[in-house]
């Protein structure tokens, strides 16, 4: 794909998240995810390659599924209540139909099948946008919308899902999948009743995702064996991805830690202890696969040896700045974490 025609996507896509961000009218935030999803395109299918012309083809359908879905509930809330705010949804119906569907564009449980199979057949840059980049527009919608029931459902089954589905996987992108359910799920559960909260999570979340990524494409690893390369490679970056990966992971002190202690905490203001022991026992689920991650890269730190063939030390020099910096962020950022929620309150 030629620069120029990478840079109008890139501008197109940020337009349409913009516009869904910035809209209170139904048909606006609609135009806007349309926007979005058509500009994703072409940048999931230039590597002209059979997995990334199935994923996006997969991609380009259940998004085109959800979006009509939610063009017809706000259609529908609009014939009955004669309204098109975003947060005037007072029919019960329609404003089901709406969070099922972007629950459905975000890949929240249980509409979350699409989701590591897309991620699997992207490249790394791509499944970046889409772990990260491509949840604002939707969560916006979900965030002005009033379904506390519905979206406390929804995020308690994806931290379920998420730990459940990431544990008998070895692919890296399809592990980074169901850590963005699981912890998407996180952002659900306090959505209603702290929405501050459910923000500064999806931030931190953004930052630790972001780093990790990068590591990956920095090391060129996609599978749990090509892990055991890494040191060869780039030795101080093996030796703080691990982690990286207990970060995202939720373990204390580092950052991952904060967003999850003050979730719980809320459940347990609102009288939600049951809710706040199976999040936190399911968290544990995540945690044993990032453990697992760690623990094929602490094996091959010096003085150990690696079985596996070494590829060419091809240096990858792109984003070494923004790696080292949000790696940095979600190692050390956790006593900045309360003055982030005062802010955004």
């Amino acid at each position: 794909m030629s620069p120029l025609i990478l840079l109008i996507m890139v501008i197109a896509l940020t337009s349409g998240t913009i516009i869904t961000l910035m809209s209170s009218h139904w048909l606006l935030a609609w135009m806007g995810l349309e926007i979005n999803t058509l500009a994703i395109i072409p940048i999931m299918i230039q590597h002209h390659h059979p997995r990334a012309v199935e994923a996006t083809t997969k991609y380009f359908l259940i998004q085109a599924t959800a979006a009509t879905t939610l063009l017809f509930a706000s259609t529908m809330n609009a014939w009955m209540t004669g309204l098109w705010e975003i947060s005037q949804n007072t029919y019960p119906l329609s404003l089901t139909i709406i969070t099922i569907a972007l629950a459905l564009k975000m890949g929240l449980a249980p509409m979350h099948s699409w989701l590591p199979d897309i991620m699997q057949g992207l490249s790394f840059y791509a499944g970046l946008i889409l772990a990260t980049w491509q949840k604002l527009a939707p969560f916006s919608l979900l965030l002005q919308s009033n379904n506390s029931s519905m979206t406390i459902f929804l995020g308690l089954l994806s931290v379920m899902v998420g730990g459940w589905g990431g544990l008998n996987q070895t692919q890296l992108r399809k592990i980074l999948a169901y850590s963005s359910i699981a912890h998407l799920g996180w952002m659900l559960i306090v959505m209603q009743i702290s929405p501050s909260l459910s923000l500064m999570t999806l931030i931190t979340y953004i930052i630790m995702t972001f780093s990790l990524f990068n590591i990956f494409i920095m090391n060129n690893t996609t599978n749990i064996n090509s892990l055991s390369t890494c040191w060869m490679k780039m030795p101080l970056l093996s030796t703080l991805t691990p982690l990286v990966l207990l970060s995202l992971g939720g373990l204390p002190p580092l950052t991952g830690f904060m967003p999850k202690w003050l979730i719980l905490q809320e459940l347990v203001k609102q009288d939600l202890v049951l809710m706040a022991t199976v999040a936190a026992l399911f968290t544990l689920l995540s945690l044993f696969f990032y453990l697992r991650l760690s623990y094929a890269l602490a094996l091959t730190i010096a003085p150990n040896t690696s079985s596996n063939t070494m590829p060419w030390r091809l240096v990858n020099k792109n984003m070494k700045m923004p790696t080292a910096i949000t790696t940095m962020m979600t190692l050390l950022m956790l006593p900045l974490l309360p003055m982030l929620l005062a802010i955004t309150i």
